[in-house]
C-alpha cells in the first residue's frame, strides 16, 4: 500500500461522523471518465482556500488557485501563511492553509499532485511519482513542529467509497509518525471520539484529534460558490 493515500482512507476510518455527499454537481457526469477535476471560478476558489484559515490569519494569508493546469499564485502572503484547495482526487475539495514550513514544504507537493492530476494522470500512479521524488530529495518534511487549518465547512474526501464530508479540524506536522505508534486501530476512535490518529504517514504525515463539537457547528454556504459547488450537507 501507498505510504501516500490519495483519498482519505486513513482518515475516514472509523470516523463515524462523515456523511456521503456530492462534492462538485457538474463533475458528476465526468467522474468516471477523467481523472482532471473540476475547475471553479476564482472568486469561488479562493472564498474557498481562504474558509481554512482562522479568521484572524485570512486578511493577510497568500492563495494558491487551481487554473486547469495546475495551482497558480493568486495573491502573496503576508503573513507566511499560504491557503490552497488541495485535489487529490477528481472530485476532492480539501481547503487547507498551511504556516509558513507547511507552505515551503508541502504546498510545492500539493501544486505538483494539481499539475499531474489535471493532465489526467491516475491519482495511483501520482502518488507512486511523488514517493519517489521524496526519495530522490525534491521534496521534504517540516523541519520543525507546526500547523495546517482545515476550518471550512468545504472539506471533501473522495476515494473508493466515494465522496465525503469532514468536519473543520487542525493538523499538526508529525513526519513519519505511524497510527502503530500512537496506539491507534481501525474502530478506536468509534468508542473514544477525542483520541489523535496519524492522515497520510509518510514524511508530510499528520496528527489530527477531533472536537466533537466541530461536527455540530452550523454549516453555512459560501455565496461566492452558489451553483459551483454542493453547501456543505446539515446535520442528520
Amino acid at each position: 500500500m501507498s505510504k501516500y493515500p490519495t483519498g482519505a482512507a486513513v482518515l475516514l476510518a472509523g470516523l463515524a461522523m462523515i456523511v456521503t455527499t456530492p462534492a462538485v454537481a457538474q463533475q458528476d457526469h465526468e467522474v468516471d471518465h477523467a481523472n482532471v477535476p473540476v475547475v471553479l471560478e476564482r472568486g469561488c476558489e479562493v472564498a474557498i482556500a481562504l474558509a481554512a484559515s482562522p479568521d484572524h490569519l485570512r486578511e493577510e494569508a497568500g492563495v494558491w488557485a487551481y487554473d486547469g493546469e495546475g495551482f497558480v499564485r493568486h495573491r502573496e502572503s503576508g503573513n507566511g501563511f499560504d491557503c490552497i484547495v488541495n485535489r487529490d482526487h477528481a472530485r476532492a475539495l480539501k481547503p487547507v492553509c498551511f504556516d509558513a514550513e507547511g507552505a515551503r514544504t508541502i504546498v510545492p507537493k500539493i501544486r505538483r499532485f494539481g499539475e499531474l492530476l489535471a493532465q489526467g494522470q491516475d491519482p495511483g500512479e501520482i502518488n507512486a511519482s511523488i514517493e519517489a521524488t521524496f526519495e530522490r530529495g525534491e521534496f521534504e518534511s517540516p523541519a520543525r513542529p507546526g500547523v495546517a487549518f482545515m476550518l471550512s465547512n468545504y472539506n471533501r474526501p473522495a476515494g473508493a467509497n466515494g465522496v465525503g464530508w469532514f468536519p473543520p479540524h487542525v493538523m499538526y506536522y508529525a513526519p513519519n509518525l505511524t497510527n502503530a505508534d500512537i496506539g491507534f486501530a481501525p474502530g478506536t476512535a468509534r468508542g473514544v471520539p477525542g483520541l489523535p490518529f496519524v492522515a497520510y504517514q509518510g514524511p508530510q504525515g499528520y496528527l489530527v484529534a477531533l472536537d466533537s463539537r466541530a461536527a455540530e457547528q452550523p454549516r453555512t454556504a459560501l455565496p461566492e460558490c452558489e451553483g459551483q459547488v454542493d453547501p456543505p450537507p446539515q446535520q442528520q
